[in-house]
């Protein structure tokens, strides 16, 4: 069975690296540091409580939710502490898996659920379709199925929860790191600020009404999405049932560029469309290095490579037990609780 978990968030990670639908460009970004962030929110607008404020609710762990969608029949898990009528409106944090993975695994991979639970906000874990399961990343929402289910899942839980609607969040690993760039660009009116692990992305078309906040994590060593950009076709070949060749994409030995092209690229693209300039790097250990961008006020864009890091989520214990399959995870961070740390700093514009 453990295998069988362990063979799903390969897949996961696998088709979230190779199988995105919008402009091919597989470049990541740069995160903030907890310690070294430069930018704040310096007027913090008022709640927006949603319609579902007013009424107590009990907590919820990993409570599947049945929907439908244009006629097709989909399902989320949502996470969250229990409430009094009175309690203020909390956050949302929208958490998408991994190519292959599905929701029910993602929650133990990035423990996101738990620390929602410890810190009172709420937590939805959505769920992909087709075999393996995956995400559609079209970047047009009226043609993007996702994109209506991502909409459809936030008007029920606002409905069913008391969110402050200026504070929802998006995160996710792999290819669930591609939808939470896709919604970064395509929803910033609903989606205050993202924190892509393993595959932060920006397209060309890419057009925000707004800065928005990027905190992004990558390996140097990742075996499947490579750090200067590419995917490792071999890698993913035993996921899919494929045998491995080498006509792939499989270069590894070249020297990491911590300033090249692929997911250096790609963040340091978000932090010029967020008005950044230049960055500074700090060593938070031997092994992650934290570089965060000269932002302005109302937004911010930070990076934390892992040197020798692989396709992972940084301080995953669950992450960490499957080394053989997705490399090395750091434990010098956790990435979970500096996403967390990201997100309270911005909310949406009144």
């Amino acid at each position: 069975m453990k295998r069988l978990i362990l063979l799903a968030v390969v897949a996961v990670m696998v088709i979230g690296a190779c199988s995105s639908d919008d402009d091919t460009s597989t470049d990541a970004g740069r995160s903030t540091s907890t310690t070294a962030a430069t930018s704040t929110t310096t007027t913090a607008p008022k709640p927006e409580p949603s319609a579902g404020c007013g009424q107590a609710t009990a907590a919820a762990s990993k409570l599947r939710h049945d929907i439908d969608v244009g006629g097709q029949a989909r399902w989320y898990l949502e996470t969250a502490p229990s409430r009094t009528a009175t309690d203020d409106p909390m956050a949302l944090v929208v958490d998408f898996h991994g190519l292959a993975e599905g929701a029910q695994v993602h929650t133990a991979m990035s423990g996101m659920g738990e620390l929602g639970q410890k810190e009172g906000f709420a937590v939805v874990f959505p769920n992909g379709t087709g075999t393996p399961i995956r995400w559609n990343t079209a970047e047009d929402p009226a043609k993007n199925p996702d994109l209506q289910y991502v909409t459809k899942v936030l008007d029920e839980v606002e409905t069913n929860l008391c969110i402050d609607k200026t504070r929802v969040y998006a995160s996710g690993l792999s290819m669930g790191a591609f939808m939470t760039s896709l919604v970064a660009c395509s929803m910033s009116d609903t989606f205050a600020a993202a924190a892509p692990v393993a595959g932060v992305q920006f397209s060309k078309t890419c057009a925000p009404d707004r800065p928005v906040p990027i905190l992004a994590f990558h390996g140097t060593k990742d075996p499947i999405l490579l750090f200067n950009g590419g995917v490792n076709a071999d890698a993913l070949a035993p996921v899919l049932g494929n045998t491995p060749t080498t006509s792939g994409t499989t270069t590894t030995t070249a020297p990491v560029d911590l300033d090249g092209k692929g997911y250096p690229l790609a963040v340091k693209q978000w932090a010029e469309r967020d008005g950044c300039k230049g960055s500074k790097d700090t060593d938070v250990s031997a092994e992650v290095i934290h570089r965060v961008y000269d932002c302005p006020a109302d937004t911010a864009v930070e990076f934390y490579i892992v040197k020798g890091g692989g396709h992972t989520w940084p301080g995953s214990a669950f992450s960490k037990s499957i080394a053989s399959i997705v490399g090395y995870t750091t434990m010098d961070i956790n990435a979970s609780e500096l996403i967390w740390k990201f997100f309270q700093r911005f909310r949406l514009p009144g």
